[in-house]
């Protein structure tokens, strides 16, 4: 079974559950298993992870990955790929590269990469992709050239699963038999209902019989072929003029700003410079992470044998006595370990594994649906917390401090403060103070001012940018990305609240 892969494949301990999650970039390598030459100069590259465990990612997403395009010795040249394969075969995932004429790294990408090739990768990475949750999905997908790939990864996914949906797509094309993945598209359109697809060649004049539209993106196109467009999500990909085009059409047709949702597949410097940022902020999340869930697990007993044992826990037992909490604690922790409850907290977001440096007080009581930290300090009862992860020294609650409860914390008065706003966040582990309005949204003032926080969908749906609120009040409008549990227990999402009083922020 894959499952058991995973399980046995993985070279260190916790390296399955860190494969499994899909809200944060990894690193990882991947070999090449097979290629699928495409229309229009592309060819798909068919990859699965060296050790053994499924790429969770969300369809539109993109990978970054390293090419030694100069040999072995030399430094790799790095390039991100849109996933053009669904997420619901996480097993293997395609990458589609189109040859470019003066491409230093694509020519070398379709003559060079064959099944054997091994390569490392970051990822997945990018907004630009399907919501996690959609009720009733209704969307316009609009692709031009190699814009198709991210966008066939989206047809892929809805294809698979059941439900309702009304798929609308346009793609845009060169010339007659330049479309890629044009045999899949017919095929998906002519067996699912809820799917419909639309070809258009962007010359005005066409040699041949040609069945499809013809001419660039305009207002009355778009009307043809969804006059329902203002009431619908609208994903598009390409190039930069394609894209500039297409969002100012799709505003004169009523579409709202927040329903457009686009992806550079070529762009000035400052498309290129934010995309740059954006692979760099990757890499540092991929390290957190990965240390924050080999920090979870390294707390944990053996569950089938996978996770290795903690020995603080068992020297604790030792020192406290049979009766003692120490005890207690490794006891709880021995129960739940091989919970399914366990292997589900595993995979955590990084804003609660985080937490696993915290340690509890003197009665450390297990955690609802992990267990319990086994390193406690000064805290008088600093219980685990409810989402499998322990309470910070002193029971303040902060996720990932390794702070001493006997010794102050920082004091905000110290801060460096920017910005102008009536009220002041407090950034206590970036040291900083934030001036921000009412009004503004907290991720965005956030980042602005260069505080790091992980975002994805930044609608509150995903709960990637889960913060803990060590003091004040906010206004959050949440779709769903955080339990009341957790909102009980100071946690909110930056991406959708806005500040009701000052703040202190363990950010």
């Amino acid at each position: 079974m894959p499952w058991n892969r995973v399980l046995q494949a993985t070279a260190e301990e916790a390296g399955a559950a860190r494969a499994l999650n899909p809200w944060h970039p990894q690193e990882f390598q991947a070999e090449c298993v097979g290629t699928v030459p495409e229309s229009g100069g592309m060819k798909t590259f068919v990859f699965r992870r060296v050790d053994g465990a499924p790429l969770a990612f969300r369809p539109g997403q993109y990978l970054n990955i390293a090419f030694p395009v100069d040999g072995p010795d030399a430094d790799p040249v790095d390039r991100s790929y849109s996933i053009s394969s669904a997420p619901t075969q996480p097993w293997t995932f395609d990458i589609t590269v189109k040859r470019e004429e003066e491409g230093r790294v694509s020519g070398w990408v379709h003559d060079t990469v064959h099944p054997g090739t091994v390569l490392d990768m970051l990822g997945p990475v990018g907004a630009f992709h399907l919501p996690d949750a959609e009720r009733r999905p209704r969307y316009l997908l609009l692709a031009a050239g190699s814009g198709i790939t991210p966008i066939m990864s989206m047809i892929r996914t809805i294809h698979s699963l059941p439900g309702y949906a009304d798929i609308v797509m346009l793609y845009h094309g060169a010339k007659p038999g330049t479309f890629a993945f044009s045999r899949e598209l017919e095929y998906l359109a002519s067996v699912d209902s809820r799917i419909t697809v639309y070809y258009s060649l962007g010359d005005r004049s066409v040699d041949g019989t040609w069945e499809g539209m013809v001419g660039r993106l305009t207002a009355s196109m778009i009307d043809d072929v969804a006059p329902d467009a203002n009431g619908r999500h609208v994903y598009a990909c390409g190039p930069e003029g394609y894209l500039d085009v297409a969002a100012d059409l799709l505003v004169t047709l009523g579409v709202d700003e927040t329903a457009i949702h686009v992806e550079y597949f070529s762009g000035d410097r400052q498309v290129r410079l934010e995309y740059k940022e954006e692979v760099a902020l990757a890499g540092e999340l991929a390290e957190e992470y990965a240390e924050a869930v080999q920090d979870l697990h390294e707390a944990q007993t053996s569950a089938l044998n996978v996770f290795v044992s903690n020995p603080d826990a068992e020297a604790l037992e030792t020192d406290t006595g049979g009766g003692s909490a120490g005890s207690r604690n490794t006891t709880a922790a021995a129960t739940t370990s091989a919970a399914p409850e366990t292997v589900k907290t595993s995979a955590a977001p990084m804003s609660e594994a985080a937490g696993t440096r915290g340690s509890t007080g003197t009665t450390g009581a297990a955690a609802s649906t992990g267990t319990a930290g086994t390193t406690g300090s000064a805290g008088t009862t600093g219980s685990a917390g409810t989402t499998g992860t322990a309470a910070s020294a002193g029971g303040t609650g902060a996720a990932g401090d390794d702070i001493d409860s006997a010794a102050p914390g920082p004091d905000p008065a110290d801060f460096e403060t920017v910005g102008t706003g009536s009220l002041t966040m407090s950034f206590v582990r970036s040291r900083l103070n934030v001036r921000i309005d009412e009004e503004e949204e907290i991720l965005s003032v956030a980042k602005q001012s260069g505080i790091r926080i992980g975002a994805n969908c930044q609608e509150g749906m995903c709960g990637s940018c889960k913060s803990v609120k060590l003091s004040g009040e906010v206004q959050m409008n949440h779709q769903g990305g955080i339990r009341q549990r957790e909102i009980d227990a100071g946690k909110f999402l930056p991406c959708c609240s806005t500040a009701t009083t000052d703040l202190i922020i363990d950010a």
